[in-house]
């Protein structure tokens, strides 16, 4: 049996610019052959609910804006949907995929590989952290028609005339409220990438939570697109347990994370922290306990974020502690616990964090520490979600 459950429609409600014919089966897209083996081989039976209406739109060529919970497969929605769409026969470039951190660009172009895996699709994602000169030996050396990248590179590799656009059929913005919120810097980037874009090219937006603001400001370079949006109020992220430990003071959240550890039996856990001070800061002190953890914030360099991607995912390190940079999209199977030892400051951030456990319909429980101080910012939470968190119970070996 796959890892892949196809969800329950009638646990994702959409709300739709327009009626949309919601397809059963990727057979029933009328796949090519090859992408539909790279489907099977990837491990999915069925479409999931955002994939059963939002695929067979990014193939019709509508431009489309596609919100749907954290892991229900929005990845291999627009990849899908992209391959479909390009052609194989040339070597150019036809498909931008845009998203907002290094360890995510490079996971989309995994998936983009993975999926067109019989297609013999040429993809390469172009992020910081590596020369140019390495960037473009390996995309003039085979082609290249799809870049998975970071704003910044792309824009760059855009201006000094070292990429051409001039065929780019498709652009993708992952994680889109990231990309075109105002407090990250991308909004300009993206626009001027978009400036240098065929007018003819059809734009897909894509992420988990869509403000009001997100979506104006998409109007000025989408046309006419098809929205496929989940209610806040349904976007709960169904299987995952949320609870809550009232730390009282900020002092006492190390001990209690201390006899977490000694509770739990878990499978992998992410540990989140508001800042990269304090992710240092917990990362030695805990391994001076004789913990052991692996650490990952924006400052590191490139090689070292990499090293503890590749040893969170193999499974050789279970313990990530992280900023925010982990909590839009990094998809690793086997995370069964979240601990929030800080709130998120920002409120959308709280269900991509929890969102790293339970991933397409399985399984994940969540945990955020609570002073006296954060008391109101949870209930806040609570009430932008319309949920309840619970209290940890007496009995922790429940919640395994």
């Amino acid at each position: 049996m796959s890892a892949f459950r196809r969800e329950d429609d009638q646990k994702l409600k959409f709300k739709t610019s327009k009626k949309l014919k919601v397809t059963a089966t990727f057979e029933a897209m009328d796949l090519k052959d090859d992408l539909l083996k790279g489907v099977y081989l990837y491990g999915f039976e069925a479409p999931s609910a955002i994939q059963s209406r939002a695929i067979t739109q990014i193939i019709s060529g509508t431009d489309v804006i596609a919100q749907a919970q954290s892991g229900t497969g929005k990845t291999a929605t627009f990849t899908i949907g992209m391959l479909q769409v390009i052609d194989l026969k040339r070597k150019d470039l036809q498909a931008l995929i845009l998203s907002p951190t290094r360890e995510l660009a490079t996971q989309i172009n995994q998936v983009v590989t993975n999926l067109g895996d019989y297609m013999n699709v040429q993809s390469y994602a172009m992020t910081g952290g590596k020369t140019m000169k390495d960037d473009l030996k390996k995309m003039n050396k085979s082609g290249c028609q799809v870049v998975s990248g970071t704003p910044g590179r792309v824009l760059d590799m855009i201006k000094r005339q070292l990429i051409s656009t001039r065929n780019v059929q498709m652009l993708i913005l992952d994680e889109a409220d990231e990309l075109l919120g105002e407090h990250l810097g991308f909004k300009q980037q993206i626009y001027e990438i978009f400036a240098k874009l065929p007018s003819a090219c059809q734009v897909v937006v894509v992420s988990a939570t869509m403000s009001k603001d997100i979506i104006e400001v998409t109007k000025k370079f989408m046309s006419d697109p098809t929205k496929i949006l989940v209610k806040r109020d349904e976007i709960s992220l169904e299987g995952i347990k949320q609870f809550y430990v009232n730390v009282s003071k900020e002092d006492w959240k190390f001990d209690t994370l201390c006899d977490l550890y000694d509770s739990l039996t878990i499978t992998q856990c992410v540990i989140f922290c508001n800042t990269k001070k304090k992710v240092d800061w917990l990362s030695q002190k805990l391994t001076r306990s004789n913990f052991s953890v692996i650490a990952m914030h924006g400052d590191m360099k490139q090689e070292d974020r990499d090293k503890v991607m590749n040893d969170f995912r193999t499974g050789t390190s279970r313990v990530l502690i992280s900023t925010d940079v982990w909590a839009r999209g990094i998809d690793v199977q086997q995370v069964s616990l979240v601990i929030n030892y800080d709130l998120p400051e920002n409120m959308e951030n709280y269900i991509h964090r929890i969102g790293r456990s339970g991933r397409f319909g399985r399984k994940g429980v969540s945990i955020n520490f609570v002073t006296d101080e954060d008391s109101s910012k949870q209930k806040e939470i609570e009430r932008h979600y319309k949920i309840k968190i619970k209290p940890v119970p007496a009995d922790l070996s429940t919640l395994a």
